[in-house]
């Protein structure tokens, strides 16, 4: 068969080989294309970073801005912000911060009950305005605003979340929504993400997403793929993450009981999946909480107990 010829290349009728270039228009849908693909990414990152400062303007429309909750998250993390810096100008925006602690999404309650406790740490006025209203969020239905609120509390002087803290430590468990069939499981150890997927149901015809409340790893699973169950049956457990841990150990340093202390004692071991802060920090824990029970039962003569409380 005849040779083809190389199709990027002519030759001219005096032999020279010339190479074809690209047109001005071309060269500017490839410039154009080429900016596309390298800065989407860092424009998406600029858009949802909450690091990302604020104007008092887009403060007020981001909080009101239903469509996108991400923009409220946004909004109150700058808000915490200004709390620590001392910066009596968000004050304002209290009445909002309030009115969020019912808001029917799970991750704007969480972030407004974490600023909450930023407002106390800064020692403001606000202390007293969200006590009440972290206490309410003490029974929210979903157990990371209960615990944020229960943290806050503490920053505010407050123990009456003491339970909600200590349930932090504990493995959480995942039951079923629905009856129906497993149709797919994530594997044990695995690392799962808040809202994360721990396993998959088919029920009445549809799928079913089982998610995970809490950030954590894939402890035990109790379900395989094709087997039934019914609604409520327990089909995995989740050991909570390390920063979760490491809060709620931080919080009992504080205001931690001696029925705390078996909660407290599973974090001491020296484990690979439990980093060396946070067992440092049960030690530390359990440690405070045994001096201030042998103090209470053998008080020193003639000088009152006192307690010095860190600082998160």
């Amino acid at each position: 068969m005849p040779a083809v010829p190389n199709p990027p290349e002519i030759t001219s009728p005096s032999g020279p080989k010339v190479r074809r270039r690209m047109s001005g228009g071309q060269r500017i849908v490839f410039l154009v294309t080429a900016w596309v693909i390298v800065s989407m990414p860092f424009l998406f990152w600029w858009n949802t970073w909450f690091g990302r400062q604020l104007s008092d303007k887009q403060l007020d429309a981001y909080l009101h801005d239903d469509k996108k909750p991400r923009h409220i998250q946004h909004a109150l993390v700058q808000i915490g912000e200004r709390m620590l810096r001392q910066d009596g100008s968000v004050a304002r925006w209290y009445p909002d911060i309030v009115r969020l602690s019912s808001y029917p999404m799970e991750e704007v309650r969480n972030t407004d009950a974490w600023v909450m406790g930023q407002g106390a740490l800064a020692k403001g006025p606000s202390v007293t305005s969200f006590h009440e209203v972290l206490l309410k969020m003490l029974n929210d239905p979903s157990p990371m605003v209960r615990g944020n609120a229960a943290l806050s509390l503490v920053r505010c002087g407050d123990p009456t979340g003491r339970a909600q803290i200590r349930a932090l430590l504990e493995p959480t468990k995942i039951n079923a929504p629905k009856p129906g069939k497993v149709t797919d499981t994530s594997k044990i150890g695995t690392s799962i993400h808040q809202n994360g997927i721990v396993a998959k149901l088919e029920s009445e015809g549809k799928t079913i997403e089982v998610r995970s409340p809490i950030s954590g790893r894939l402890a035990d699973l109790f379900v395989k793929t094709g087997q039934l169950v019914n609604a409520g049956d327990q089909m995995a457990t989740l050991d909570p993450g390390a920063e979760q841990v490491w809060e709620a150990l931080r919080a009992l340093y504080l205001i931690g009981q001696p029925q705390d202390i078996p909660a407290i004692q599973r974090y001491e071991r020296e484990l690979p999946d439990i980093p060396e802060h946070v067992r440092e920090q049960a030690v530390a824990t359990e440690k405070v909480i045994k001096e201030g029970e042998r103090q209470r039962r053998v008080p020193p003569a003639g000088q009152p107990r006192t307690v010095v409380p860190r600082r998160f």
